[in-house]
C-alpha cells in the first residue's frame, strides 16, 4: 500500500528528517537525534508535524448533545473556546479511540473539532456519520490539505506571540482560538488565519496549529529558521511516555475500558445521559476492574519495550508472566528506563515491586505515581 505524506513531507527530508513508515504516512521519526529533540522540547522548544492526525468537524444543532452519546465525558462542562480529551467508546464499554473536542459554538449553529489519531481517521468518521448525520450533524473533515503543528516547550508561548502577538494573551490550557499571524521580519507566513489551541502531547506547555497548507509551510520554516528545533516521531514518543500520556493501540484498544487503563477520570457517571457503554463502565464502577495500567519504573540500565513480560517479584525470566508492557523506553529526562503495563488490580500499588523480562533476565521493576514527569 502506497504510504501518505503530509503537505511537509519535502520540507521534512530538507532539515534532515529520517523517513519512516506510520500509520500508513511516511513521517520523520527523527532530525538531529532523538534525545538532542527530546532535550529541546524539555528545556527550550520543538517543532513536530502532526499532520497525519484527522480534524473532523462537526456541525448542526445540538451536535453537542449528539456527540454526548459516544462518550463518557460531560461535554457540557466545556464552552466556546474550551476544550477536552476523552474517548470514543464501544458496545462493551472499550475504547474506539482517543481525541480532543474543541467547541467553537459560534455562528447560528453548534460546531465542534475533534483532533483523532491517524490510523482510527477513516473508521472514526465512518462511525461518527453512522450515528451523527441521521440527526442531521454533518460529519467533516476539517484539515483537507492543511497542515497541523505542535510547538511544544517551555519557549513555545514567547514564540508563538512573537507571531499572534496579543492575540494569544490570556490563552489557558486546552483554550483555543483563530488567530491571524502577522509573521516575523521575513513576513513568510503573515497575515495567515491559524487556529491555536494550548494543547499538545508532550507533558509541556505548547500549542497545536492548523492552518492552511502554503502558509503551514512557510510557518514551518520560518520557525526553524529562528533557532526552533524540528522534532520527530521518536520524541513525540519519549515525551509523552515521560508524561505517561496513553498511546492509542499500545495502551488502549476497543479491547480495554477507561477504568482498566487509568482512564477514570473521563467517566463521569454523575451525568444522568445515556452514552455508548454505559452499562459496562457501571458495573465495572461497582465490582471494580480485575486489570490495571500501572507506571514502572526499573533500575540500573535495563530497557523496557512494549509486550515484554511483567513478572511477580522474585520470579525467575521464563516464568509465566503476570501481566504485560504496553509502552516502554528510556526516559532521557529520568535517566532509567520507565514503562506503562497491564498488571493484576492487586499489583497495581504504588511501592509494589515486580520485575520485566528482558532478553532472558528478571529486571527489577516498582510501581510508581504517573506520570513519570511533571513540568
Amino acid at each position: 500500500m502506497d504510504l501518505q505524506r503530509t503537505p511537509l513531507f519535502e520540507a521534512a527530508r530538507a532539515a534532515g528528517g529520517r523517513l519512516v513508515p506510520f500509520a500508513g504516512w511516511e513521517m520523520a521519526v527523527q532530525y538531529g537525534g532523538l534525545l538532542a529533540e527530546h532535550r529541546a522540547v524539555r528545556g527550550h522548544c520543538g517543532l513536530f508535524d502532526i499532520s497525519h492526525m484527522g480534524v473532523l468537524r462537526l456541525r448542526g444543532d445540538g451536535a453537542k448533545d449528539a456527540l454526548q452519546a459516544l462518550v463518557p465525558s460531560d461535554l457540557f462542562r466545556i464552552g466556546p473556546g474550551e476544550a477536552c480529551y476523552t474517548v470514543l467508546l464501544n458496545e462493551r464499554g472499550g475504547i474506539r479511540d482517543d481525541l480532543i473536542v474543541y467547541d467553537r459554538g459560534r455562528g447560528e449553529t453548534d460546531e465542534l473539532l475533534l483532533v483523532i489519531n491517524a490510523a482510527c481517521a477513516a473508521a472514526d468518521t465512518a462511525w461518527l456519520a453512522s450515528q451523527l448525520e441521521p440527526a442531521g450533524i454533518t460529519v467533516s473533515d476539517h484539515k483537507g490539505a492543511g497542515v497541523l503543528l505542535a510547538l511544544q516547550g517551555p519557549e513555545a508561548p514567547a514564540r508563538l506571540e512573537a507571531l499572534a502577538g496579543t492575540g494569544l494573551a490570556g490563552l489557558p490550557r486546552f483554550g483555543h482560538r483563530q488567530l491571524e499571524l502577522r509573521g516575523s521580519a521575513e513576513g513568510a507566513a503573515a497575515g495567515a488565519d491559524v487556529f491555536v489551541a494550548r494543547t499538545g502531547y508532550t507533558g509541556e506547555d505548547g500549542f497545536e496549529l492548523l492552518l492552511a497548507r502554503e502558509p503551514g509551510i512557510a510557518l514551518w520554516r520560518q520557525l526553524l529558521a529562528e533557532g526552533v528545533t524540528p522534532c520527530g516521531l521518536g520524541a513525540r514518543d519519549s515525551l509523552r511516555l515521560e508524561a505517561a500520556m496513553h498511546l492509542y493501540g499500545s495502551d488502549m484498544d476497543e479491547s480495554t475500558t477507561p477504568l482498566e487503563v487509568g482512564l477514570g477520570w473521563l467517566v463521569h457517571l454523575e451525568m444522568p445521559k445515556p452514552f455508548v457503554g454505559r452499562e459496562v463502565l457501571e458495573r465495572q464502577t461497582a465490582e471494580g476492574v480485575s486489570r490495571r495500567l500501572v507506571g514502572l519504573e526499573l533500575q540500573g540500565r535495563a530497557i523496557p519495550r512494549h509486550g515484554y513480560p511483567v513478572l511477580a517479584a522474585g520470579a525467575a525470566a521464563g516464568s509465566n508472566p503476570v501481566g504485560t508492557v504496553t509502552s516502554g523506553g528510556w526516559s532521557p529526562t529520568l535517566e532509567r528506563g520507565i514503562a506503562l503495563a497491564s498488571v493484576p488490580a492487586d499489583l497495581a500499588r504504588v511501592g509494589t515491586e515486580l520485575a520485566v523480562e528482558i532478553r532472558g533476565r528478571a529486571e527489577p521493576a516498582t510501581v510508581v505515581k504517573r506520570p513519570f514527569y511533571r513540568r
